[in-house]
């Protein structure tokens, strides 16, 4: 499995937009120009955002975006599967029933859900509040 560049964008988009609402709209240009994303690309991924409403968008001079929920209700998993899709390793792991002809007697699919398990793991682990907090500390520890 690999995250595509959308999926990384959207974590880095909601770790910036969290960091960054002062009470105040975050506005994508901001991000863009804070995170060296294009503009057109974070548009794609903001509208994403929106549609799982994971973002609440403010129109007008002044707007922007806001986390609709508290950072550490948002887990990284969530934020990959609203622009990604599943996040299986698999084709046949990446809906609730298996349709695979093959399922009762494929010996990989035990090796197939641990991995997917494995990675459901670590990606629901982890929340934006967390990624918040390295980034604290990362600041915390720079020396010169």
């Amino acid at each position: 499995m690999k995250i595509s560049t959308k999926g990384r964008y959207a974590v880095r988009m909601m770790l910036d937009i969290a960091q960054h609402d002062k009470g105040e709209p975050v506005r994508i240009k901001d991000i863009s120009a804070r995170q060296d994303i294009s503009l057109k690309y974070l548009e794609q991924i903001v509208s994403a955002l929106v549609r799982a409403n994971y973002l609440q968008s403010i129109r007008g001079p002044q707007g922007g975006y806001h986390l609709v929920r508290k950072p550490d209700e948002y887990t990284i998993g969530d934020i990959l599967r609203a622009t990604e899709g599943s996040l299986a390793c698999v084709e046949c792991l990446s809906t609730e029933y298996n349709y695979c002809e093959r399922a009762g007697n494929c010996v990989t699919v035990r090796l197939w859900r641990e991995l997917d398990e494995a990675i459901s793991s670590v990606v629901d682990k982890y929340t934006i509040e967390d990624l918040m907090n390295w980034s604290a500390e990362s600041y915390d520890n720079y020396v010169i």
